[in-house]
């Protein structure tokens, strides 16, 4: 009896620990930057199947649902991600998904040729220099980290850095302290390669 109650206990105190961590991640490099044009970035995971798989699928709703109320009309969604498998691009398989079975009809841009997140935000440069706000959208550690690329590269454009709605209390609960461990490693790495490079 014990013993269950101390393993329940742990999963708990896990389930919360993942909780605040994408939490506090989703919340993080962003501010309440304004403007009239908003920009949308949905980053791609590896996807060599046909049609979107359970992770980019879940990251186009995510893209869909930050999508200002006020603002709906003009913005853009730009999906990133290149092809994993010689067939259709990340990009192209989400936008797809996005319209298919989302019902999205607003503007819709793709960045096709990305192999890495590095390369996501290389390569969506150009897409947001007019930009009022950026918001990027996929799992909280793994947007985090384009948002650090973004203020690597161009630090003016990462003052437009707005909270993409990336983090729901509850969302992918019993997966959350995976992705907090996943998340950390992925970070300290990231922390590891910026100490590298500065002077």
């Amino acid at each position: 009896m014990r013993r269950r109650t101390g393993l329940a206990m742990a999963g708990v105190a896990a389930m919360a620990w993942g909780e605040w961590l994408n939490w506090r991640w989703s919340r993080t490099l962003v501010g309440t930057s304004g403007g009239a044009a908003e920009t949308v970035v949905v980053l791609g995971f590896r996807n060599p199947e046909a049609t979107a798989n359970i992770i980019n699928r879940w990251r186009v709703r995510a893209g869909i649902r930050s999508i200002a109320a006020d603002s709906a009309q003009g913005t853009r969604v730009i999906f990133s991600g290149g092809a994993t498998s010689g067939g259709a691009s990340e990009a192209q398989l989400m936008a797809d998904y996005a319209k298919s079975v989302l019902e999205f009809d607003g503007t819709v841009l793709l960045e096709d040729q990305s192999a890495t997140t590095w390369e996501n935000i290389t390569n969506v440069i150009p897409l947001l220099e007019d930009a009022g706000h950026i918001k990027i959208a996929s799992q909280p550690a793994h947007a985090l980290k384009a948002r650090a690329y973004l203020r690597r590269q161009r630090p003016d454009l990462a003052t437009r850095l707005v909270r993409a709605d990336d983090y729901r209390v509850g969302e992918w609960l019993v997966v959350k302290p995976l992705l907090a461990v996943y998340g950390l490693w992925a970070l300290r790495r990231l922390e590891a390669d910026e100490r590298k490079i500065s002077p």
